[in-house]
């Protein structure tokens, strides 16, 4: 019997169950255009809908015990595990992520719910402080206990389709605060796949919604005063622009950088810069280059850059480029057509205004090939912005002070990555570097989920990895016990 060419449509998750509007959008691969599915896109009245169930659960939901919620989370964390072979193939479908960092990614979403699963059960224990310090405190004693600001609206970008969704959802269920989570246009059936182990679970009805709704819907939700709680990822402007919009929301932003990666001086022997030029080649291009960690700009002291540049370059030509679901394949396509239009423009001006290209400058289609440049003037576009693109741009400067202030030398500061042996140099980058991040001996790409993550400057506000969102989800509340013996 033939195959039907006919996709099914998948339903999203309304206040727990599985509901369905009237209208459907397209999902379909960046690389080679093919249909992957068909979602139904949420009605106002179902918007309404998730927004008073989740609002009308929140006392509720808060009170729910830890085990609940711990148990969830780790039935979450154990259904990917061991449907990681199917997520990671609709990953690298719908975002055209090659399937071996794909499989990474559903990796560190079950460490995400397994986390969560962990903080939950330890979460909110009470800190007792006593208050007789003072004649006028005698016989009393404070207990500071965390409680969930309200309900939280998540918005997840396209680029880990499904571990930023896992961000957003696992620290507000671990925290007992409901979430209306609202997957990328572009990539919404991975995050759909997380209502399907959500649904199997014992959370009560309301307390989770995930909703494909268009972004032309988004400020209404925003300015929705039922949703106190905002987590967005992705772009400066948009994030800024929530955030300017709801003044008194408590919003965490995770939002741009264009990461620098500096080479120190005592980064010199062989083994040193080829390892230094195999991370920075491989974490300039995972992902297409599609990652707010990703390296976006060398800073090599002047004693090694002769050394390094030909190394980057020959370790940049050595990605393997093409069809995302080939376990050999290094680089895939950026997430549509116009993404790689966009890098090919920027990469174009800095060459008009004086960059030397050295590898790379293709795009075919929504590929772009892995490029290399140096002698990029400071005010062209790829200097300033963050590129979201398999493009690296390197360049020479003369002792650390100066390398450090090229780093800072931009208006982000997600994360940064020194190259060097030097424990006191280490520690000098910590203090200096205005990040949020300081890897030391590696790529700025590094992110353990269970650690914090945000940024400085224009790189957002607040922070995630699980028990830092927990934080932000949630608001501490004094009890003054009077009267007792202490």
């Amino acid at each position: 019997m033939p195959q039907s060419n006919v996709a099914a449509t998948t339903a999203f998750w309304l206040a727990g169950r599985q509901a369905a509007g009237e209208d459907t959008f397209d999902v379909t691969s960046p690389w080679d255009g093919r249909l992957v599915g068909k979602v139904s896109v949420p009605s106002d009245a179902q918007v309404e809908e998730a927004v008073a169930a989740a609002h009308a659960v929140r006392e509720d939901f808060a009170a729910t015990p830890a085990h609940v919620r711990a148990a969830a989370l780790d039935h979450v964390s154990r259904r990917l595990g061991e449907r990681t072979e199917e997520i990671a193939r609709l990953i690298s479908a719908e975002n055209g992520k090659p399937i071996k960092w794909a499989r990474g990614e559903v990796g560190r979403a079950v460490s995400v719910f397994r986390f969560a699963a962990e903080e939950a059960r330890r979460f909110n224990g009470g800190e007792a402080q006593r208050l007789d310090t003072d004649a006028g405190g005698q016989g009393r004693l404070a207990l500071t206990r965390r409680f969930p600001k309200g309900v939280v609206l998540g918005i997840a970008p396209f680029n880990f389709p499904l571990n930023l969704c896992a961000h957003k959802i696992a620290p507000a269920i671990a925290a007992g605060a409901p979430i209306i989570l609202k997957p990328a246009p572009a990539t919404p059936l991975s995050g759909l796949v997380i209502g399907d182990l959500l649904a199997e679970t014992d959370l009560p009805a309301g307390s989770w919604s995930i909703l494909p709704v268009a972004n032309d819907k988004m400020p209404a939700l925003v300015k929705d005063e039922r949703l106190p709680v905002i987590s967005f990822t992705g772009s400066e402007k948009v994030g800024y622009a929530i955030m300017d919009s709801v003044p008194r929301k408590h919003c965490t932003l995770e939002l741009g950088g264009n990461g620098a990666a500096v080479v120190l001086g005592d980064f010199a022997s062989d083994a040193d810069l080829d390892w230094a030029a195999t991370r920075i080649a491989t974490f300039s291009n995972y992902q297409g280059g599609q990652s707010c960690i990703s390296v976006q700009r060398v800073i090599a002291d002047a004693s090694v850059y002769d050394r390094l540049l030909p190394r980057i370059v020959a370790a940049v030509e050595a990605q393997v480029t093409g069809d995302p679901g080939d376990d050999k394949t290094d680089v895939g396509p950026l997430v549509g057509e116009d993404a790689a239009k966009r890098v090919e423009s920027w990469v174009k001006e800095a060459v008009e205004s004086g960059a030397t290209l050295l590898t790379g400058g293709d795009r075919d289609g929504a590929s772009y090939a892995p490029t290399v440049l140096t002698d990029v003037p400071a005010d062209v576009t790829l200097s300033c912005e963050e590129v979201f693109g398999p493009v690296l741009t390197v360049q020479r400067t003369d002792g650390e002070a100066e390398a450090f202030a090229a780093a800072n030398d931009s208006k982000y500061g997600l994360q940064a990555g020194v190259f060097t042996h030097d424990l006191q140099a280490a520690f000098r980058a910590h203090r200096a570097l205005e990040v949020g991040g300081v890897v030391i001996g590696d790529v700025p790409s590094y992110r353990a989920d269970q650690m914090p993550y945000g940024g400085a400057k224009q790189s957002g506000v607040g922070r995630e990895g699980v028990k830092f969102a927990m934080d932000d989800y949630t608001y501490e509340r004094v009890l003054v016990l009077t009267g007792l013996a202490l």
